[in-house]
């Protein structure tokens, strides 16, 4: 494995000529074809030991060619002292830089393991942690540190939440912008199957079940583990029509192809998968169900909502689910999550709420 320069520093050190200080190669920090300006780290040695103070000097190209330093504009130096702030003043706003956004941040210094909060509050900065508690490795290392089974799952649980949070984000934010791409909802639900509910887990990642089926999203069920079927439409399909003569919804085409499809689907996987899914055994599917999700529902009414229930009601091992009933049950899972703060580390070891918990 090659090593670059952010790995390995080789850092020489020699004597000045006044004999009373050492110094390292300068450090270029700006450079064009006409100015130059750079830092020079300086050692001075002390009773107590060795001071580290600095010079920043800007040069300007002489009239000579490429006859770099020597024209110096200006300098600036700084002492030890001077120096760390500096290089702790770079380090906290280089932080900050990361970020888009403009706002308030806050910086917490851990000294011997403790954080030192100053004038902060402790609720806003206890805010900020789970903010920047993004990252399941961060959960994983904290598992090893002395902590509490209560406090690491507390910190499982707000990172969850705040996934699941961004998650639905995304998606309203897709619908709102009038994306319509089944490629785009696809990808979302592949990584964000809890939105079906806590009754699934995991997907699967077999897609094929016979030549020349595949499915859009294969789901295990928490309780059994036998598979159920996910089929995505386009958010742009309509779901119903009204007809006026005998006053009903039905469903309309898109739907209505999309319910044969999943026919076609449900008895080829239940006799593929009977007893395992050739090459792949663990893949159990008996009686299995189908969701499809298509189409918006946003604006509609209450007697459209019920008449898609009704519908559904009537149907026989078959949903069909708008995006924004989806988008609905999501944000519906998240309320309870947070009212309970579950301690679990997935959504697969949520408690599976009633079926009336949900809202259709």
């Amino acid at each position: 494995m090659p090593i670059d320069e952010d790995t390995l520093q080789t850092i020489q050190r020699r004597v000045a000529k006044s004999k009373r200080v050492s110094f390292s190669d300068p450090i270029i920090l700006h450079e064009t074809h006409v100015k130059r300006v750079v830092l020079v780290p300086f050692y001075i040695p002390r009773t107590d030991g060795t001071d580290l103070a600095i010079k920043i000097v800007s040069y300007r190209k002489a009239e000579a060619p490429e006859a770099w330093g020597q024209v110096e504009e200006k300098s600036l130096s700084l002492n030890e002292s001077a120096s760390r702030k500096l290089l702790t003043g770079l380090k906290s706003h280089l932080r900050v830089a990361e970020e888009d956004a403009d706002g308030s941040y806050i910086l917490i210094k851990v000294s011997e393991g403790t954080a030192r909060l100053g004038e902060i509050d402790p609720a806003t900065a206890a805010t900020a942690l789970m903010k920047a508690l993004s990252s399941n490795e961060i959960v994983d290392h904290l598992s090893g540190a002395e902590l509490t089974d209560e406090l690491v799952g507390a910190f499982r649980g707000a990172i969850r939440l705040k996934e699941m949070r961004e998650a639905v984000s995304k998606l309203r934010l897709n619908l709102d912008a009038g994306e319509a791409a089944e490629q785009v909802y696809q990808e979302w639900c592949e990584k964000h199957t809890w939105a079906f509910g806590n009754a699934y887990v995991m997907r699967d990642e077999v897609r094929n079940i016979s030549i020349g089926d595949s499915l859009d999203l294969l789901l295990p069920t928490v309780i059994s583990g036998y598979r159920d079927i996910v089929e995505l439409k386009r958010p742009d399909s309509n779901v119903l029509g009204f007809d006026s003569q005998h006053n009903n919804y039905f469903f309309a085409s898109p739907v209505s192809q999309a319910i044969g499809q999943c026919h076609r689907y449900l008895d080829v996987l239940h006799e593929a998968a009977a007893r395992g899914l050739m090459d792949h055994p663990e893949i159990v599917a008996y009686h299995p169900r189908a969701i499809i999700v298509i189409g918006r529902s946003n604006i509609w009414d209450q007697g459209k909502l019920k008449a898609l229930h009704g519908l559904n009601s009537r149907l026989n091992g078959i949903t069909v689910l708008t995006y924004d009933q989806l988008l609905a049950q999501g944000e519906r899972l998240i309320e309870m999550l947070s009212s309970q703060f579950v301690q679990e580390e997935n959504a697969g070891d949520f408690e599976i709420p009633e079926e009336d918990d949900f809202p259709f």
